[in-house]
């Protein structure tokens, strides 16, 4: 569920209550959508040898309409979910974890917001999410077996746009605020300031504060010029960390339209296009940026709870009944009712500590549908900005290059246009309109970084005040301190600037080394963690005491050599969790323990080889892998096993190599850490790239039709 599992709505109390009693029920959103209107697709598949997906159509919509049905054929059970989620409908067939998702479709009114701003979506994006809509719908009508919940489909291009507005907000951190607020618990600490982090470990001795870091989920993107490259291309690497199932995991596919699109790269359930990786002439990808996007005011409220205090009048708390269903078990749903606030300045959550009104990035709009398309047909840098300054996408890094030589960063938000002289970081008094953020902030008042001296970006969910190098960096005194841009960095991103500004020429090779490398580096906030742990005094426990003896002696990489790797990717992976939101450190003593208990306990020995603890695990697929939490070869969540292994669920996930050569060809390469069909476990696809993956191996994207020819599975039409 990644980023849904924060979001708590309190229905517990509500079901041990039996507020309603059982039933087999279904909410009017379980009223069968009008399907698209009818027409011919002619759209043809094609399987390569690890079962991507090459899709062709006469059309753009055709090609839509081909995404969906060989995504569906490769993992309908999670595109289901997602449809559910945009009716509103998740509960159903997650219990109260998928409720909460729900709860936030009411709440956010993802469905009104489509409702009025759909039929003004240009004709040709609103054919594409019916073409995409249509194709789904055929896939359920040929396999109803693998159907869930009744009367889900058919489903239309409304349903696909509700998925867009109902996620996008969630990327910059609005699911952690209200799972705050609907838990009564403290509200996620920001960070913003004139510097990024202090990089100098000496600046920050034991005992001294420590900065926030953005380390725990992330994702690493690397842009060369051709004048960095030892072979004289530009080249760009995407890769996102993303859960490696579910609704946010990456799908790969290649689409090519006879109307002269032409796109290879990754998607998420739901989407019809691909939303990273390149055409002919230029690629992007993207990282996770948290800017201060969301901005929250205490109301006062009247004694009856039904008004509230605003410029020196009392307005009515608008208040609405949703009804969210909860799946117990087997088909048996409760319908639950919660109830939904709004005021002036947006959503309101009522809990124990007050009313608190949210102002949020991207609220109620519909543009990134659209935006995400123009970005997909752009021919150049400047079609593309122009695409991006649609300003549809609330928030995330955007990393460019193309064949012309350019490399660009842009630090994309929605930033609210605030007022001087108020702490936006902080709750604010919702009673007045002078602290009342309105409007988004232009588009050339966006931060970016275009073609640095240095020939080189980076970006790993760090400030964008780190990313070329030293003497080449944009300044923060050029950016209003009410943008709220992050001053956080990441072990990610000052190891990666570390080695690219180390070489003058980066050679093919060397470019693959720095995407795979495991190191900690000596600079980063890592490195002052780590010297917590080694500073820690065993008090007479013989094992703590060898534990700090085997960090002492460890060299600072994940490469599996060395014998104290597995228990300093344990505690680095406890940092980063308290790290990622920025709560207060914990006790390095205690972390340290559990460490070195938790692989005494399964392996008998405190220093296992890294590769026996971390594995990748699918299926009856069980690989050793490298790397850790917050480093560029990324393992930045698992989960433990029975038997104590770590199975990595999160970090690196879709990786793409993408070169222009000097004539303008593009060429790219690419991994997954399981394969095509990673719910089909009967499909040879099913982890056939695994392999590979644990073994730092790309496999070629065969992009030019011409050469797929060669290597083409299989081909049929839907």
């Amino acid at each position: 569920m990644g980023v849904w599992r924060r979001i708590g709505i309190g229905l517990g109390g509500l079901i041990g209550a039996g507020a309603i009693g059982l039933a087999v029920w279904e909410p009017l959103a379980a009223t069968p959508a009008a399907p698209p209107a009818p027409r011919r697709y002619d759209t043809r598949i094609v399987r390569d040898g690890f079962g991507v997906p090459h899709i062709f159509g006469a059309t753009d919509p055709d090609v839509a309409y081909g995404i969906a049905y060989a995504h569906a054929e490769d993992d309908f059970e999670t595109l289901e979910q997602v449809v559910a989620m945009t009716r509103g409908r998740f509960g159903a067939l997650a219990g109260q974890e998928g409720a909460a998702v729900d709860f936030a479709l009411h709440l956010t009114q993802a469905r009104e917001v489509v409702a009025r701003d759909y039929d003004r979506q240009p004709a040709d994006v609103r054919a594409l999410l019916d073409g995409y809509a249509a194709g789904l719908n055929l896939y359920a009508a040929k396999h109803p077996g693998e159907v869930r919940l009744a009367r889900l489909f058919p489903v239309n291009g409304r349903d696909i746009a509700t998925g867009f507005v109902l996620r996008s907000p969630f990327f910059f951190g609005l699911d952690a605020v209200l799972g705050a607020l609907t838990q009564d618990k403290p509200l996620p600490r920001e960070s913003a300031g004139a510097a990024p982090d202090s990089p100098d470990p000496a600046a920050l001795p034991i005992g001294a504060p420590e900065p926030r870091a953005v380390s725990d989920n992330g994702s690493n993107a690397f842009a060369l010029s051709p004048k960095r490259s030892a072979e004289g291309v530009t080249r760009l690497i995407s890769n996102s960390h993303q859960p490696w199932a579910g609704p946010v995991a990456w799908y790969e596919l290649v689409v090519h339209s006879k109307t002269g699109w032409d796109f290879a790269g990754a998607t998420f359930p739901g989407a019809p296009y691909p939303l990273l990786g390149h055409n002919k002439t230029l690629g992007w990808t993207n990282t996770v940026n948290r800017p201060d996007l969301t901005d929250l005011y205490k109301l006062t409220l009247s004694a009856d709870g039904k008004s509230y205090r605003f410029d020196g009048a009392w307005r009515p708390l608008e208040a609405k009944t949703a009804w969210l269903p909860v799946k117990l078990w087997g088909p048996f749903v409760l319908p639950v009712p919660k109830t939904l606030y709004r005021s002036v300045h947006g959503p309101v959550i009522v809990n124990k500590s007050g009313a608190y009104a949210l102002h949020y990035a991207g609220a109620g709009q519909l543009r990134m549908v659209e935006e995400y398309y123009r970005l997909n047909r752009a021919r150049d840098f400047a079609e593309w900005q122009r695409a991006l300054a649609i300003q549809g996408v609330p928030a995330t890094n955007f990393i460019y290059a193309d064949a012309a030589g350019n490399i660009a960063h842009f630090y994309n938000a929605m930033f609210p246009v605030r007022k001087a002289g108020f702490d936006y970081a902080r709750v604010l008094p919702g009673d007045t309109s002078r602290d009342l953020a309105r409007g988004t902030v232009p588009w050339a008042m966006v931060p970016r970084n275009v073609n640095p001296g240095s020939g080189f970006l980076v970006n790993a969910n760090n400030t964008p005040y780190q990313a070329a190098g030293a003497g080449y960096e944009i300044k923060p005194q050029d950016h209003s301190p009410l943008l709220g841009i992050e001053t956080d960095t990441t072990n990610r991103a000052t190891r990666g600037i570390e080695l690219l500004g180390a070489d003058p020429k980066v050679s093919e090779a060397e470019w693959h080394a720095i995407k795979f490398d495991t190191a900690v580096s000596r600079q980063s906030w890592a490195a002052r963690w780590y010297a917590r742990l080694m500073a820690v005094d065993p008090k007479g426990d013989a094992r703590l005491a060898q534990a700090v003896r085997l960090l002492k002696g460890w060299d600072w990489t994940f490469d599996g050599k060395n014998p104290a790797d597995a228990l300093a990717g344990i505690v680095l992976r406890a940092g980063n969790r308290w790290h990622y939101p920025r709560k207060d450190m914990a006790d390095p003593r205690q972390v340290l323990k559990d460490a070195a208990d938790h692989l005494a306990k399964h392996f008998g020995r405190i220093d296992p080889p890294l590769g026996q603890v971390l594995r990748l695990r699918h299926g009856s697929v069980d690989l050793p892998l490298d790397g850790g939490a917050d480093v560029l070869r990324a393992a930045s969540n698992w989960d433990e096993a029975p038997d104590g292994r770590l199975v990595v669920k999160h970090g690196d996930s879709f990786i793409m190599f993408i070169a222009w050569d000097e004539t303008g060809r593009v060429a790219s390469q690419s991994i997954q850490p399981y394969g095509a069909a990673t719910t089909r476990p009967r499909s040879p696809h099913f982890a056939d790239q695994a392999a590979l993956f644990a073994r730092h191996r790309l496999k070629p994207v065969w992009f030019d039709p011409k050469d797929l020819a060669n290597h083409q599975e299989r081909a049929y039409r839907p």
